[in-house]
């Protein structure tokens, strides 16, 4: 073993053992948001489970409420990522739709490596049902949308804050995934493929939504018309 090896070993065990640590605590915090409801969840009870100090549980999350939002970090993440790399011909709608259902493909590996996916879905029904989380998850959402708004203006070329169609294109978009994942979150499957195909129902429905007139015979559309 050269030097550098020797070196860089203890500060890898190191970090496995923080980021052990870390998913542990995340891993107890939301079965307890989950089964005993999140005002009724100390930090106190959170940590006494993993046998930590409060101290630990404040160096991985900045608050209870960073903790219960953990997962859908890494979801939001994943999926701007994934809008960064659509090809540059995709229209704003299609490559926001493109995004979020590839995300969605892949999400169930990166959650596995921290918690079990069901224990996820239920952190999102908990979400959509807590009224203090809610209101967290709105201004959160808020804040997303005005990330992505800028990712679309760039990729079209415009200034987001002189043209109000990339805002207005990202609200209209992130309008049906809260109405998709808020009749999700009221269903009995809590399944990735269960929000996956209902959120793609509704982006189907999109393009016909925003139709001028309802009542007008439908043109024929792709599969994929936004």
């Amino acid at each position: 073993m050269t030097e550098q090896q020797a070196a860089a070993e203890p500060t890898g065990l190191r970090e496995r053992k923080k980021q052990r640590t870390r998913d542990a605590l995340l891993r107890v915090a939301l079965e307890l948001f989950t089964t005993q409801g999140y005002e009724h969840t100390t930090v106190d009870e959170i940590t006494e489970a993993v046998e930590v100090s409060q101290r630990t549980f404040f160096r991985y999350f900045a608050t209870k409420e960073d903790a219960a939002f953990a997962l859908q970090a890494i979801v939001e993440s994943r999926y701007v990522a994934e809008l960064r790399e659509r090809p540059a011909d995709e229209g704003p709608f299609e490559a926001m739709r493109q995004a979020v259902l590839t995300s969605w493909d892949s999400i169930g590996e990166a959650i596995e490596a921290v918690v079990p996916v069901e224990l996820h879905m239920r952190t999102y029904q908990l979400i959509e049902s807590t009224p203090v989380l809610l209101a967290a998850h709105i201004r959160r959402s808020t804040e997303i949308e005005e990330e992505i708004a800028r990712i679309i203006a760039g990729r079209e070329g415009l200034d987001v804050d002189a043209d109000p169609r990339p805002r207005i294109a990202v609200a209209t978009f992130t309008g049906v995934m809260r109405v998709s994942g808020r009749l999700w979150g009221q269903g009995q499957d809590m399944s990735v493929q269960a929000i996956r195909a209902l959120t793609e129902l509704y982006l189907d429905q999109l393009g016909p939504a925003l139709a001028t007139n309802w009542r007008a015979p439908a043109r024929t559309r792709g599969p994929h018309t936004a």
